[in-house]
């Protein structure tokens, strides 16, 4: 005869632990609130609670405003950076960067349509080296502007650039300054029109050259534009700065600015001034 074992009393089971993905939740940088990240993207990577900016990416940029999200044809394709001073660690970051972000340089340029209007279209991206300018990026403007000129068609250019003038390519990343201003001065010598769109940040060598040059000068809300930034100023001069300082309202209220505008507004704005200032109807 066989018994069964008496069970005993069942105990409720450990409730298992489960950790949130990463990256779910994201903290503004400006109000503190606790932002949906899904959300934050649906509205354009701009705080729904205060309106903050937050950066992002060149590939993102081309997609909100371009009508394919992407270039009709890419331009200097073939550009490489020289490492012309053998920089310490320069050609190791070149490489680590090229493969995080998938670009060969910290700015990409070629044709493109916004709202149906042809334009060359020339866009920096903040995570290579802080969008800094070196010899391919200035190299790249140039040749969109040779671009612009050839086709009789707008020069739109989107800046993210804190790193200024590149110091790993010493006097060849400060040459690009004055190369850069030539172009645009031949484009007013041709009659194109360039479009010049600052975004946070735009400072330093990008901003002290091509980037303050535009016919029509439009900035994102909020957005750090200037040459030395605020704190290397304060330091310097040993004065408290007005509120607001260097941000676009400010340089807006100071005459630098045509127009400040919210991510949301920046496509239908730019397609507002090509339908005014272009030669030829949108396709």
């Amino acid at each position: 005869m066989f018994f069964r074992k008496k069970e005993g009393p069942k105990l409720p089971r450990e409730p298992v632990k489960r950790e949130p993905p990463d990256n779910l939740w994201i903290k503004c940088d400006s109000c503190g609130e606790i932002l949906y990240k899904k959300h934050l993207e649906k509205n354009l990577w701009v705080c729904p609670n205060c309106g903050h900016h937050f950066r992002i990416d060149s590939s993102l940029y081309m997609r909100i405003l371009l009508d394919d999200g992407e270039f009709l044809e890419e331009y200097a394709t073939d550009l490489k950076t020289v490492d012309w001073l053998n920089f310490p660690g320069y050609g190791e970051k070149l490489k680590t960067l090229k493969e995080k972000t998938g670009l060969d340089e910290s700015a990409r340029v070629g044709r493109a349509r916004i709202g149906g209007y042809e334009v060359v279209f020339f866009i920096t991206d903040f995570r290579f080296l802080a969008g800094s300018m070196g010899a391919v990026m200035g190299e790249k403007f140039y040749v969109g502007a040779m671009k612009a000129i050839e086709l009789g068609i707008p020069y739109v250019s989107l800046t993210a650039s804190g790193g200024g003038a590149r110091m790993h390519e010493g006097i060849v990343s400060l040459m690009q300054m004055a190369k850069t201003t030539v172009a645009v001065i031949k484009m007013e010598e041709a009659g194109i029109p360039f479009i010049s769109v600052l975004t946070d940040p735009t400072m330093g060598g990008v901003m002290a050259s091509f980037a303050a040059l535009g016919d029509v000068m439009i900035a994102e809300k909020g957005a750090l534009i200037g040459f030395a930034g605020p704190r290397v100023i304060k330091q310097t001069i040993r004065q408290d700065l007005p509120p607001g300082f260097q941000r676009s309202e400010f340089l807006m209220d100071k005459g630098q600015l045509d127009i400040v505008v919210s991510r949301h507004e920046l496509r239908d704005t730019l397609v507002r001034i090509l339908n005014m200032i272009s030669s030829r109807q949108p396709l």
